[in-house]
């Protein structure tokens, strides 16, 4: 191999470090998420459902649950993106370049193997499923049940609250259909 052709072998295998590193920081963030909407909507029940609580606090539940569920989708939807440029693009490149050169592939295959091997699994629709399920029982049902708890306990309820209340659940049925989008079922590569 020539040493241009081991450089741009070199660049691209920074880039795969570097694009790693993104997607472990933002799995990190992203699954951090969830224990942070637990515990804001433990501490907004404590404060609304409290001795002397205020039960429109919990028109505040379904904007934790949006703003933070639409981060979650964000971030899970920028790990897939990283996931799909590596196994599409970057592994093309390096692939290309080395058979080109005269590298051994199947050594390049072993270093990259695992951006596709770990997508085929044979559990992993289940699990890619059962994680749907709970992303849209955190983000969407709970705040769900929020607005409905707020319904039960709060009467009159004032025009403006049934107005925000409407818009809240119109925007977490629009979470709920985004998550179910960005859900990546798909096996193998």
């Amino acid at each position: 191999m020539t040493d241009e052709k081991q450089q741009i072998l070199s660049i691209y295998f920074q880039e795969y470090g570097k694009l790693k590193d993104e997607q472990a920081q933002r799995i990190g963030f992203r699954d951090n998420l969830l224990y942070v909407t637990l515990a804001v909507f433990t501490t907004v029940l404590a404060f609304a459902l409290g001795e002397k609580g205020n039960a429109y606090a919990l028109l505040a539940l379904p904007w934790v649950s949006l703003v933070l569920g639409w981060t979650y989708l964000v971030n899970d939807q920028k790990i897939t993106a990283i996931g799909r440029y590596i196994r599409y693009t970057l592994i093309e490149k390096i692939t290309r370049l080395a058979s080109r050169s005269g590298a051994d592939i199947e050594e390049i295959d072993s270093i990259l193997g695992w951006e596709v091997a770990h997508r085929s699994d044979q559990h992993r629709k289940r699990r890619k499923i059962e994680q749907l399920i709970i992303d849209e029982i955190v983000f969407v049902v709970s705040g769900i049940a929020a607005l409905a708890a707020f319904r039960i306990i709060v009467h009159p309820i004032h025009p403006l609250a049934q107005v925000l209340a409407w818009v809240e659940l119109a925007l977490l049925v629009i979470l709920a259909i985004e998550l179910v989008i960005g859900a990546d079922l798909a096996k193998g590569r």
